[in-house]
Parts: structure tokens; C-alpha cells; sequence
């Protein structure tokens, strides 16, 4: 076998994620996309068992990976799933993604059988078109070429950017939760433009608190790209100052300042949004829904988000209580519901708590979160 390229890769991803075996089977889904993901980014080495089990199953940062077997479990599903998928539907293959044993890194090959291409690869078998067919077969050649090199333009690699936790510019350190969640929320944003591929809260968070050198925190997120910047909130009234700057050379890309009211602070995300997007020369993804709620309800929501990233599975607890009020003043509000039901999915494999309930709580948040925004 030899090895291939990130573009035959992602293709032989996608055969794979829409076949029988994977197609309705969110789990090994998510993971097998996420390592391959990862090791096509350069960032296999950061493929360790406890950052797996919080980016693809929803641990906490401190989970104990001794006690919690989720990823090892999965992980043993996984290698027997793709083994029975090149065992027949994936056999014929020129590609082989293999997750080896005692790793999380996969491993990407090319076969060294060729495809039999339908069987005319026997001479015997071949039989003269006549010309009408050649004609109509010429055009599907042609439509398929061209299809194919639309899905290689649309499959260029993503761009890898973080964004570093905003700093908290007030005085009162209580106003710090205000800042975590904004970074958050940012993270969210653009977690969902096609082209860009943003390193998670998690790692990101690392650098929370501490002064930080742009090049130093894109070698360490392995990041082409970092958004920074800072909150002031001071009553009602609102000061945030973002940039992006390319890490290679230090050289600021787009930056922004915002004096606005605290109802503005979800415009404000949107347009760091297209800023960036802007920057990099992007196209903004469509189905992306503009927010609207109240400043009552986004704060309670923000407080939520910053209990969750801060302080791991007892912060989905606690953040069960702000989301319920969140929702009691704007129960239109999308994102509060999804909050919720994934504070129920965390709370209910930490707690011992009645399953049952809470998988009514949480399907309950889900089918809401859902029903406002598909």
C-alpha cells in the first residue's frame, strides 16, 4: 500500500459516513469524522483519549478517562465497523482509513487492488455501443468530471483558527462570566461557516488568564489564524475590540471596535462573524439564523455558557438554573433550549439521577431547540 491525499481522504470519508453501517449511527459517525479531521490537519498528536472523550462525547474537561471507558468502548465499535465495511460494500475501495490498535491516529492507504469498475475490466465482457450510447455516455463522463472538480474545489482544507478567550476590561471580576461566554459564543459562530475549521473552547481556554504571544498560542493550537480581543461593560453600555491576526507573521488581518448598547451584543457577534469571514475571503454559510432576545435573557445565557466552560460537569449542573430563566424570558430563544438539553446529557451520566427523567428533560429541549430553529 501507499499513502494519499487529504482530498482522496476526505472523499473516501464521505463514501464511508453515508454507508449502511454509518449512516444512522451519530457515534461512530462523529467520531471516525473527527480523527480523520484531526490527523489531516496536522494535529494528530493532540488525538489523546480525554480530548476525544470531550470533543466527540461530550465529557467534561476533568473527566477521570479511568473510570469513563466511552472513548476505549467506541473506539473497539469503530475498528469493527470499518473492518465490515471494507469487507463488502467498502471492498472495492482505493482507500483505506484503519484506526490501529492502541492509538486514536488513523491511518490513511491506498489499496493496491484496483476497483473493478462494474466488471468491464474482463475483455471477455465488453461489447460494442452503439454510437447514441457513446454519445449519451461521453455526456455523463463529462457531467461527472465536472461535478468532481466542483466537490475538490468546495473540499479545499479548511482554515485552522482559535480564538483566545476575550479579556474582561472591567474592574469587577464578577464580570468575567460575561467575557467567557461572548468568547463562546463566538466560537459557536463560526464553528458553523463552511471553510473554517476552529480549534474548541476547551483548548482554547488553556490560555485564559495568561499573557499571551500570537505565535506562541498558534503553534500550540497548531492555528494559522487567532482572534483576540476585550470586553468593557459598564452599565447597559458595551466596548468590544476584536482583531485577527495571521500567526506567521504577526500581521493583523481585519480588526474591529464596537461601542454599542448591551442589547446590541448578538449584532456584534455577527459582524465579527463577517469580519472574519471577510478576511479570509470567505463565503458566508447559508441556513445561519440572526438572533433576537432580550439583554435579561442573553446575560442569564451567557452565564450559563461560562458556568459549562469553566468549571466541567459540576458547571452543566449549575447551569441548568440560568437556562430555565433564560427560557422563562424569551422561550423563543433557540440557542437556551440547546444549552439546556446538553447540561441534561452531561448532568445524567455524572449524577445519579433518575435516567429516565432526565431523558425526558432532555428530549423535551432538543425537540424545542429544533422546532425554533431546524
Amino acid at each position: 500500500m501507499e499513502r494519499c491525499s487529504s482530498e482522496v481522504v476526505r472523499s473516501q470519508l464521505d463514501r464511508i459516513l453515508s454507508s449502511e453501517g454509518f449512516a444512522r449511527n451519530d457515534r461512530l459517525s462523529g467520531f471516525l469524522k473527527f480523527v480523520v479531521e484531526q490527523e489531516l490537519s496536522d494535529c494528530g498528536d493532540q488525538l489523546k483519549e480525554s480530548v476525544i472523550g470531550v470533543e466527540v462525547f461530550g465529557r467534561p474537561p476533568d473527566y477521570d478517562v479511568r473510570q469513563d471507558s466511552v472513548v476505549r468502548t467506541e473506539a473497539g465499535k469503530l475498528r469493527a465497523r470499518l473492518a465490515k465495511y471494507y469487507a463488502a460494500e467498502g471492498a472495492a475501495g482505493q482507500v483505506v482509513i484503519e484506526l490501529p490498535k492502541g492509538g486514536y491516529r488513523p491511518v490513511f492507504l491506498r489499496s493496491e487492488t484496483p476497483p473493478e469498475a462494474g466488471g468491464l475490466a474482463d475483455p471477455k465482457k465488453r461489447w460494442s455501443a452503439p454510437p447514441w450510447a457513446m454519445v449519451a455516455v461521453a455526456g455523463v463522463v463529462v457531467s461527472l468530471a465536472a461535478a468532481g472538480w466542483w466537490r475538490f474545489q468546495r473540499q479545499a482544507p479548511p482554515i485552522p483558527i482559535a480564538v483566545l478567550p476575550l479579556t474582561n476590561l472591567s474592574q469587577d471580576p464578577a464580570d468575567d462570566y460575561f467575557a467567557d461566554g461572548l468568547t463562546g459564543e463566538i466560537i459557536r459562530n463560526l464553528s458553523i461557516i463552511d471553510g473554517l475549521a476552529v480549534r474548541s473552547q476547551t483548548s482554547s481556554f488553556v490560555f485564559k488568564g495568561k499573557q499571551q504571544n500570537v505565535r506562541d498560542a498558534g503553534k500550540r493550537l497548531n492555528a494559522e489564524y487567532i482572534l483576540e480581543g476585550s470586553v468593557l461593560r459598564s452599565g447597559t453600555q458595551l466596548r468590544i475590540n476584536a482583531q485577527l491576526v495571521r500567526v506567521r507573521d504577526d500581521f493583523s488581518l481585519w480588526s474591529g471596535r464596537y461601542d454599542r448598547e448591551l442589547t446590541d451584543v448578538l449584532a456584534i457577534q455577527d459582524e465579527i462573524s463577517r469580519g472574519i469571514v471577510n478576511g479570509l475571503r470567505l463565503k458566508l454559510g447559508q441556513g445561519r439564523r440572526r438572533y433576537e432576545t432580550s439583554a435579561e435573557a442573553y446575560d442569564l445565557y451567557l452565564r450559563a455558557r461560562a458556568l459549562q466552560i469553566q468549571h466541567g460537569w459540576p458547571g452543566f449542573d449549575q447551569s441548568i438554573g440560568p437556562l430555565e430563566e433564560a427560557i422563562a424570558k424569551d422561550p423563543s430563544f433557540a440557542p437556551a433550549y440547546a444549552g439546556l438539553a446538553m447540561a441534561y446529557a452531561t448532568r445524567s451520566g455524572q449524577f445519579r439521577l433518575d435516567i429516565p427523567d432526565e431523558v425526558r428533560k432532555l428530549r423535551a429541549a432538543v425537540e424545542q431547540a429544533i422546532r425554533l430553529d431546524p
